[in-house]
């Protein structure tokens, strides 16, 4: 099979790769239907995290099962399936708590732009959609894999409520999938972060009510100025760094809540600043599996329409091209088609 191989920064190759191959009872290999480039990549792509050595890239999918290992009981091959970025086994008690992005068996997808894909712990990661939905609905169905599916846990982490305030930290594609998901859970102002004007156009159509352009301590006055001189109620963090992260925890009222899924690079919190603020911080990798359920009926049901996130598609071979693209702000996101 063919698939992106990164060799450096700026980096992308697109090689030929053996087959994968069913390793244990649990796994299961899919045919890619999706696939795309996702914001944590470009830290790699960029430099930010190492590369030590060349290796395979990319954790979003969408596919047709082709192979089942001996104990997958719960998808068959021919279905369409859809999976977790963190695969689980969906039974352990960290899974039964609904962490399953911290399951005992936990391994991260990181071969997804590629042709063919090996799924660990297939029985508890992959869910199957009922038929093969149109095509249409497939990139709203690879969003739920990981970006609509974080940007949830980013609401549900700040404790969105209906008829509360919620700010936005992030204009990717994970910080508009957090609007769509602030929305659905009935907050009443929604107030997204963003410079880019397509970007502040996506936000407001996914149910952002507010646009603040303003960055550090300029944005959380702008925050306070507009919620009362108090703060927002949740916040939601869809970034990583340490501007961002600050950003967040002061535009947030006592009381209030920040959910934090943007992976954090070089962040440091004041222990007696927070300690003072009376703000509640969770976050983490998303729980995703624990969504996957109702976000695919949500997308099917036409309810939410977060595939509008991928502003740019092309050929799997044409991967390189889509890291550029997103890496220069030319796309919010790319989908790949195989």
């Amino acid at each position: 099979m063919r698939g992106a191989v990164i060799h450096a920064p700026g980096d992308i190759r697109f090689e030929n790769l053996a087959d994968p191959k069913i390793l244990k009872p649990t796994d299961a290999i899919i045919r890619t239907a999706v696939t795309c480039v996702c914001g944590s990549d470009l830290w790699p792509y960029r430099g930010a995290e190492p590369t030590d050595a060349a290796h395979s890239m990319g954790h979003e999918y969408v596919g047709f099962v082709e192979e089942v290992g001996s104990e997958v009981t719960s998808v068959k091959p021919g279905q369409l399936v859809v999976g977790s970025f963190a695969t689980s086994d969906n039974t352990c008690a960290n899974c039964r708590n609904g962490f399953q992005s911290s399951c005992l068996n936990r391994e991260f997808m990181s071969t997804c732009q590629a042709e063919y894909v090996r799924i660990p712990n297939a029985q508890g990661t992959l869910v199957a959609t009922e038929g093969v939905p149109d095509r249409k609905f497939w990139p709203g169905l690879l969003a739920v894999s990981d970006v609509m599916g974080t940007g949830w846990w980013a609401a549900d982490a700040a404790e969105v409520k209906p008829g509360s305030t919620a700010v936005v930290v992030g204009d990717g594609a994970v910080g508009l999938c957090a609007v769509i998901a602030a929305k659905e859970l009935g907050a009443e102002r929604i107030i997204a972060m963003s410079r880019h004007e397509s970007r502040q156009n996506l936000a407001r159509e996914f149910g952002a009510t507010d646009i603040v352009v303003e960055r550090g301590e300029e944005g959380v006055a702008r925050i306070k100025e507009l919620t009362g001189g108090i703060g927002a109620d949740s916040v939601l963090e869809c970034v990583g760094t340490q501007e961002s992260m600050s950003q967040a925890l002061h535009s947030a009222r006592p009381g209030g809540n920040v959910g934090f899924v943007g992976v954090p690079h070089e962040v440091a919190i004041d222990g007696q600043e927070l300690f003072f603020s009376h703000v509640g911080l969770r976050g983490g990798p998303a729980p995703v599996r624990r969504y996957l359920p109702d976000l695919i009926d949500r997308v099917l049901s036409g309810s939410i329409d977060p595939g509008k996130v991928f502003d740019l598609t092309l050929p799997l071979d044409e991967v390189a091209e889509g890291y550029k693209a997103m890496d220069e702000r030319r796309a919010i996101k790319t989908l790949l088609t195989p």
